[in-house]
């Protein structure tokens, strides 16, 4: 193990990996909340809409949509984010990772606001509020916190998914680091347990505290 983080920059890859992760769980989360909203509108149009866009990329692999974003999107389309290949790799592997995850963290919020009682969003609408208002100041904020454990597994299933990111970012990220090591190093247990050690020490206290404040943040009906 020691000659490994001497000899490859495994630091500097799971570096990549939290970057991928905090700036995807971001996108993902922007995105699905608004896909959420959707998904409850009272507009039919948007309720299909949400309901397409779910179905669609949640039943896409990742992997596709990360070799699409190279092949189709910057080299037939041309739609490249940089000029470097490095940099265009990357930022459209935290696009397709925020577009894939959008569709679980949709879901994820659209089940907490099928917890909260209907009343509520009648009492809303019954002291003249929109419904943009009522999801803004009444459903999301409560939708949010009856939602903090799938929310929390669907960041942890984010945190793992980078690894796939390794098809268009070759070695610098965590799995494509690992790819190199087993390749000119060949394959042996320290070297798996080197890298999965990593992925526990990201995903096990962000677990712990996703159940911890689920307990406490839940609401009482």
């Amino acid at each position: 193990m020691v000659d490994i983080l001497r000899n490859y920059d495994v630091i500097g890859a799971f570096w990549v990996t939290i970057q991928l992760s905090a700036l995807s769980a971001v996108g993902a989360l922007v995105l699905g909340t608004v896909v959420a909203v959707f998904r409850v509108s009272p507009v039919g149009v948007l309720r299909l809409l949400g309901s397409l866009y779910v179905n669609i990329v949640r039943n896409t692999p990742l992997t596709l949509l990360m070799v699409f974003s190279i092949l189709g999107l910057t080299y037939i389309l041309h739609l490249p984010f940089s000029e470097s290949a490095s940099r265009n790799a990357y930022w459209w592997a935290v696009v397709m990772l925020s577009v894939y995850h959008a569709a679980f963290v949709c879901e994820a919020v659209r089940s907490g606001v099928n917890t909260i009682p209907a009343g509520q969003a009648e009492a809303a609408r019954s002291i003249g509020l929109t419904f943009g208002q009522s999801m803004r100041e009444v459903l999301l904020p409560q939708a949010f916190r009856g939602a903090i454990a799938p929310l929390g597994s669907t960041l942890i299933a984010l945190i793992k998914n980078t690894t796939v990111a390794a098809v268009i970012l070759g070695t610098a990220e965590s799995a494509g680091t690992l790819a190199e090591v087993t390749e000119n190093e060949g394959a042996s247990l320290p070297t798996f347990l080197l890298f999965a050690l990593g992925f526990v020490i990201l995903t096990l206290p962000l677990g712990i505290a996703i159940t911890h404040y689920s307990r406490r943040l839940a609401v009482q009906r």
